[in-house]
């Protein structure tokens, strides 16, 4: 069952209690993807144990506990599951079902300010949120830069984009990242300036 969902959501952290229990799991505000689109569920783990799922039209009030081996027992309308809890990020949490090939995917609206209730929402959400990752990324890394057969660098994406702005430079001259040995994946300095 772990296959399943490791083939199709890659690169999972298992919870942690040291590290998410606190600042990223409890008293958050989680919102089911699964069924989003026929109805929105918000679902916030409290410190006592009582899990409150919150609907449209009512909010429930049932209970929760987590075991030694970061396995989480959960009292639903069907009865009590065991749920393993994984991290995509630290917005992003799946609940893998221990009994079935099954897992429900949750994002963190805590401090997100825009309505997430579709399908729609989800994906604009994963956008802006991913397009802001690699933009730190890359605002942050160093790449070098070939010109005429010459090597040049490292530098910051914001040296390179001052360098093409003045004209010292082509926006289209190869970079690699300074982890990479050669310039075979053909980014130029102007795909990394258009995702700043």
């Amino acid at each position: 069952m772990n296959d399943y969902l490791h083939s199709t959501i890659p690169n999972l952290q298992p919870f942690n209690y040291e590290r998410h229990h606190d600042s990223l799991f409890i008293n958050q505000q989680w919102v089911l993807v699964n069924g989003i689109s026929k109805k929105k569920a918000i679902y916030t783990f409290r410190e006592d144990n009582i899990l409150e799922i919150e609907r449209k039209d009512a909010t429930i009030k049932t209970s929760w506990n987590i075991n030694i081996q970061n396995i989480l027992s959960i009292e639903t309308e069907d009865g009590l599951i065991e749920v393993k809890a994984y991290f995509k990020d630290d917005d992003i949490l799946v609940l893998n079902n221990q009994e079935k090939e099954e897992f429900a995917l949750y994002i963190n609206t805590t401090n997100y300010n825009e309505e997430l209730s579709s399908v729609e929402d989800v994906q604009s959400f994963l956008k802006d949120k991913y397009k802001k990752k690699v933009s730190n990324i890359i605002y942050d890394h160093e790449f070098y830069y070939i010109e005429k057969s010459e090597e040049f660098g490292p530098f910051k994406v914001e040296i390179l984009s001052e360098k093409v702005k003045n004209e010292e430079i082509s926006a289209y001259c190869f970079v690699r990242d300074i982890n990479e040995d050669d310039y075979s994946k053909r980014l130029r300095i102007f795909d990394l300036i258009q995702e700043l």
